[in-house]
């Protein structure tokens, strides 16, 4: 498998702040590649370096064995970049915002149609509308077909689906999928946890570090302990009383239960008698398997000491 990006040692700060530490990674050809984290990560101030738009203090990055200070000209040329915000020209329609970025690049919507046929189809009835009158998931169509028109063989997108919902979350990575077939490399951020387990591999990224770098299955298998699913009528009150509790070692909010970690064996009946006292009613608890949002946790937690 060939490696098409290569980076070594990057580090970007801001007056004080450190966004990215020593941030080493490859990326294959072809692969879809994720970066999870929250805001303010470095995800984005990554990509930007990536993508040639900003220059690294200290480390090399080589793409499509190019180095992206020496080589950022010939780069652009292979690399599309969908920002996390939207950012075609709103006062345009969709279809002359598609014939600008064509021309830009020397080409034209009519020559890589079968790239983008699969996307655009969807946003072609409304050609004639003005960008900035789309909804977030048409936005998101648009941008991404902008983003390919020129064919790229690196696809850089930048929290693509943050503020869009479930459904055009769904199709986006459907399309991401198929782009494969025409060997393209992804690389995407993304903050939503269910996103990583679509990617072939992913680096954990906080505070301006990778915590872990691996396909996303063997990321989950890597947590560490046994996981407890608590349930009760009143989580915020179970939360509390979790985190008082003597034995416990983690203990985090999730969907509509709380995920505990405890320093014991088989808490079953001490946490629940120990949650009745506290005045927790029904308290409910169960072994449960980790997923990857749990280990991105127990790594953070590491991490911090």
């Amino acid at each position: 498998m060939q490696t098409v990006v290569e980076s070594t040692g990057i580090c970007k700060s801001f007056g004080e702040t450190r966004a990215l530490k020593n941030i080493s990674f490859t990326v294959d050809e072809s692969d879809i590649f994720g970066f999870i984290g929250p805001d303010g990560a470095g995800k984005t101030t990554l990509f930007r370096i990536l993508t040639t738009l900003m220059l690294p203090e200290e480390g090399t990055m080589t793409v499509l064995g190019l180095d992206t200070v020496k080589g950022f000209k010939e780069l652009r040329k292979n690399i599309g970049y969908m920002p996390g915000r939207f950012s075609l020209y709103q006062d345009l329609t969709v279809e002359e915002n598609l014939k600008f970025y064509a021309t830009v690049f020397g080409t034209s919507i009519k020559e890589n149609y079968d790239l983008i046929s699969d996307i655009y189809s969807h946003i072609e009835p409304f050609k004639d509308k003005l960008a900035g009158k789309l909804s977030g998931g048409m936005k998101q169509k648009l941008a991404l077909s902008c983003a390919l028109i020129h064919k790229p063989k690196i696809l850089v997108l930048d929290e693509p689906t943050t503020g869009v919902d479930a459904v055009s979350r769904a199709e986006f990575w459907i399309m991401l999928k198929k782009l494969r077939d025409h060997k393209i490399t992804i690389i995407v951020s993304t903050p939503y946890m269910d996103e990583a387990m679509r990617c072939d591999k992913v680096a954990l990224i906080q505070n301006g570090t990778i915590l872990a770098i691996n396909q996303p299955i063997k990321i989950k298998e890597g947590f560490s302990r046994k996981l407890y699913s608590v349930k009760a009528d009143e989580k915020y009150k179970l939360l509390l009383a979790l985190k008082k509790y003597p034995k416990t070692s983690s203990v985090w909010p999730f969907g509509d239960s709380v995920h505990l970690t405890v320093n014991e064996e088989d808490p079953e009946e001490s946490v629940k008698s120990f949650l009745e006292k506290e005045g927790v009613k029904y308290p409910e608890i169960n072994l449960t398997e980790a997923g990857i949002e749990d280990r991105f946790l127990e790594l953070m937690k590491s991490e911090n000491g």
